[in-house]
C-alpha cells in the first residue's frame, strides 16, 4: 500500500512539474540556425522565414507538432546574395497557411526576446 502511495505521489509531482514548465518558443535563433515549432495540430504549407527584412527561406510543409532547422548559411534576397557570416539575426518573421487555408505569422525581434530571458 505504501508504495502505490509513494509511486502515485511521485506521478503527481511529474506532473505538476512539466505543467508549471514554460513552453519552448515558437521560433528560437542561434548565431548559426534559426529553429521552428509548429506547436499546433495543423501541418503548415508554403512556410516562409523572413530575416532581417530581407533574407528569406521557405520550405513546402511543416507538420503538425514538427520542428524546422534552417541554418542561417541558406537564406538569401531576392538578388540571390547569402547571408553573411557576420550579421546578426535581429528580425524574424514566419508566415504560412494551415490546414483549414487560415494564414500563420509568428515573429520574433532580437529586443523582445532579451526581455523574455
Amino acid at each position: 500500500m505504501r508504495k502505490a502511495l509513494r509511486a502515485a505521489v511521485a506521478l503527481l509531482v511529474i506532473v505538476m512539474a512539466a505543467s508549471c514548465s514554460k513552453p519552448e518558443d515558437p521560433i528560437q535563433v542561434d548565431q548559426s540556425a534559426i529553429t521552428v515549432l509548429n506547436q499546433t495540430d495543423n501541418d503548415w504549407k508554403n512556410v516562409l522565414i523572413t530575416v532581417n527584412d530581407h533574407f528569406r527561406g521557405q520550405v513546402p510543409v511543416l507538420k503538425a507538432a514538427g520542428r524546422l532547422n534552417a541554418p542561417m548559411s541558406q537564406f538569401e534576397t531576392g538578388f540571390g546574395q547569402r547571408w553573411p557570416a557576420s550579421q546578426r539575426a535581429t528580425k524574424i518573421v514566419v508566415t504560412a497557411t494551415d490546414a483549414n487555408n487560415q494564414p500563420v505569422k509568428l515573429e520574433w525581434d532580437i529586443n523582445t526576446a532579451r526581455q523574455k530571458r
